[in-house]
């Protein structure tokens, strides 16, 4: 169950724009409004990787380690505007620097194509000079779902695997099979199953979704990096979070997963706002620190950036 306080800030957050009858350009505009400004300190810098446009979020605090984030948005909205606060604090509380990769949204661009820019923007990270040992793959909500199947195909390409992986309230099941999908509907504020069939009716248009690039959580769980997943517990995509930490165990591999009581769908982005969502993002920074190598790294005062 959402306290009322988690709601009020939640449902007031999305209010407005997040409408039955709201087009998806409304829904855009409406989503990088509500984000906050990212914090002065930092610096915010448009930039190419791999051919895919972006934002570089550095600050006093970058030391080396390498973050590249795909934003959350059901792959219809969002975009590096929307999540520059998020990469900030991350970033500060990583002691890194964040690239916030613009894939392309749907309908216009449905799928593979968020996917196919995804791995253009790690390929074009690691060309660019940045030590995989030092590098961190990050995602939310759909993002958390392509940061997943990023990795996968990096392992079953051959390409050089980040450090770690950040899945936060990773939606990484398009045929929306979870148990929690009906379980924590009742409860859940901000995301539903019909909200997320449009979403990904819009992206698939008729493809598989059970293909795994779009549903990494169906594919091979194995031979992955070390994953941190997290994820609230009044959200209808508990499960698909559950099932990837799970599942990566089960292979062998290594996931811890941290489940916010009462916390609804990416609540770290209302960090300020909840106690919960900064100390999510504090141990996304711990989790980071302990096990990212910085060395090596690109320069953060890369011209190529």
């Amino acid at each position: 169950m959402v306290s009322h306080k988690v709601n009020e800030i939640a449902s007031t957050a999305y209010a407005g724009w997040l409408r039955e009858d709201a087009t998806v350009e409304e829904m855009r505009v409406g989503f990088d409004r509500m984000c906050p400004e990212p914090p002065a300190e930092g610096s915010v810098t448009p930039a190419q990787v791999g051919g895919i446009n972006g934002l570089w979020i550095r600050g006093p605090w970058s030391e080396g380690t390498t973050i590249l984030h795909f934003h959350a948005g059901g792959y219809l909205i969002g975009s590096p505007t929307s999540h520059r606060d998020l990469a900030a604090r991350i970033g500060r509380a990583a002691r890194a620097q964040v690239f916030v990769a613009d894939y392309r949204l749907a309908p216009e661009n449905p799928f593979p194509a968020a996917f196919d820019d995804g791995v253009a923007a790690y390929r074009g990270i690691l060309a660019d000079g940045v030590d995989p040992s030092s590098l961190v793959v990050s995602g939310d909500s759909a993002g958390g779902g392509l940061a997943l199947a990023v990795m996968a195909a990096a392992r079953d390409c051959g390409d050089p695997l980040p450090a770690v992986g950040v899945l936060m309230s990773p939606w990484a099941d398009l045929t929306l099979s979870g148990d929690s999908m009906s379980a924590r509907e009742p409860m859940d504020p901000l995301v539903s199953r019909a909200v997320l069939t449009e979403m990904q009716q819009g992206y698939l248009q008729g493809a598989d979704p059970a293909d795994h690039r779009a549903s990494p959580l169906l594919g091979n769980l194995a031979g992955l990096p070390p994953l941190l997943v997290q994820v609230g517990s009044s959200e209808v995509l508990e499960d698909d979070a559950v099932r990837i930490a799970d599942g990566v165990l089960r292979a062998g591999g290594d996931a811890v997963l941290q489940i916010g009581y009462e916390m609804v769908h990416v609540f770290q982005m209302f960090a300020d706002q909840l106690p919960d969502a900064d100390r999510a993002i504090d141990q996304i920074g711990a989790y980071v620190r302990a096990r990212v190598r910085s060395a090596g790294s690109v320069p953060l005062t890369s011209p190529r950036s």
